[in-house]
C-alpha cells in the first residue's frame, strides 16, 4: 500500500531587499550593521548575506533600485529620492534616511556652468546643451520653468564636459568643494536628495513584508538619531545635584536613581558627543565621581 506523501511545508517568508550599490553602498551597509543587521558582502558578488534570514538581499546599483521596485522584482531597498524621482515610478515612501556618502549633507544635483560663462540664470540656457546622468531631473526642471534646451546624458566625468562638448552640467555634489577646485560656478539647485526606504505597492499591501519592513525602519531610524550623541553616566552628592541641572542644561531631564551609599545618587544621560570634552571637566568641578562615556547605537524616542 502506498504511504502518502506528507504536505509541503509552505517556505520561510522573505522579504527582496536592495542594498544600494556604489558610493552609498559603505555608509548604507554601516547603518545597517548599526540597526542590528550585518552584511556580508564578497569581492565580486552581487547578492549578499546577512545575519537576518529573512531577508534576501541584492546589490544593485542605486539609478536602478528604484525602477526594479515600481516593476515587482524586488519588495524594498534604500536608494536616493533624486533616482526616485528620475524614475518616475509610483512607490511607497516609507522613511527619509538622513545621511549621504560622504557627510551628513543633502546630495544636491546642481545646475553648473565654467565660472565665466554668460549664463547667469537658468533662463539663459534657453537653447543650449546640457549634459548629465539625471536627464529625467533636468528635462521636468526646464519643463516647469518653460526653457527650450538640449539636454544629453552623460556616463559620467560630466565636470569635464563644459565649456567644450556642452553648454551647462547638471551634477550631483553634497559640499561644492570639486565644483570650485575645477573653476565651476553653481547657477541653481535643482534637488535636493537624501535616501529613502521605499516598498513597492505590492510588498506594502503584504501584511508580514509590511510589518517586517516598518521594523528595519524603526531600527534604521533609531540608528541615525544615534548618531553624533553618547550616552554618559556618574555619581555624583546629591546636595549637587541641582546645580548640575543649572548648569548643565543640556543634562535636563537624566535618569537619577539612588545609591546605597546616603547622600549619592546616580546619573545618567544622553548628549552629543562634541560636548563631551567641555563637560566632563565641569562634572568633576561639582563633585562627580566614576564617570563614564559609551557609545550608542540606537536612539529610540
Amino acid at each position: 500500500m502506498a504511504h502518502k506523501m506528507p504536505p509541503a511545508m509552505d517556505p520561510s517568508p522573505s522579504l527582496r531587499f536592495a542594498v544600494p550599490k556604489g558610493s552609498l553602498q559603505e555608509p548604507t551597509i554601516e547603518l545597517l550593521a548599526k540597526a542590528g543587521y550585518e552584511i556580508y558582502v564578497s569581492s565580486r558578488g552581487l547578492r549578499p548575506t546577512s545575519n537576518d534570514p529573512e531577508l534576501a538581499l541584492y546589490l544593485i546599483r542605486a539609478q536602478e533600485i528604484g525602477r526594479y521596485l515600481g516593476q515587482g522584482f524586488i519588495d524594498c531597498g534604500i536608494t536616493g529620492y533624486d533616482w526616485a524621482y528620475e524614475n518616475g515610478v509610483d512607490l511607497v515612501d516609507l522613511a527619509e534616511l538622513p545621511y549621504s556618502r560622504a557627510t551628513a549633507l543633502p546630495t544636491r544635483w546642481v545646475l553648473v556652468v565654467p565660472e565665466d560663462s554668460p549664463i547667469r540664470k537658468p533662463a539663459d540656457l534657453e537653447g543650449k546643451r546640457i549634459a548629465t546622468e539625471g536627464v529625467g531631473i533636468t528635462q521636468r526642471y526646464l519643463k516647469e520653468r518653460g526653457i527650450q534646451a538640449e539636454v544629453e546624458f552623460s556616463w559620467g566625468a560630466t565636470e569635464v564636459k563644459v565649456p567644450d562638448l556642452v553648454d551647462a552640467i547638471v551634477d550631483i555634489t553634497e559640499t561644492g568643494s570639486s565644483l570650485k577646485a575645477n573653476h565651476l560656478r553653481i547657477v541653481d539647485t535643482l534637488l535636493t536628495s537624501f535616501p529613502h526606504f521605499y516598498a513597492s505597492p505590492a510588498a506594502a499591501a503584504d501584511p508580514w513584508k509590511m510589518e517586517k519592513m516598518e521594523r528595519i525602519v524603526l531600527l534604521l531610524k533609531a540608528a541615525l538619531g544615534a548618531r553624533g550623541k553618547v550616552g554618559l553616566k556618574m555619581n555624583l552628592p546629591q546636595r549637587c545635584l541641582a546645580e548640575l541641572l543649572v548648569k548643565l542644561p543640556s543634562l535636563r531631564r537624566p535618569t537619577v536613581s539612588q545609591l546605597a551609599e546616603e547622600g549619592w545618587v546616580a546619573v545618567e544621560t544622553v548628549i552629543d558627543e562634541i560636548v563631551v570634552r567641555d563637560i566632563i571637566p565641569d562634572l568633576k568641578r561639582l563633585g562627580a565621581e566614576g564617570i563614564i562615556e559609551y557609545p550608542l547605537n540606537k536612539l529610540v524616542p
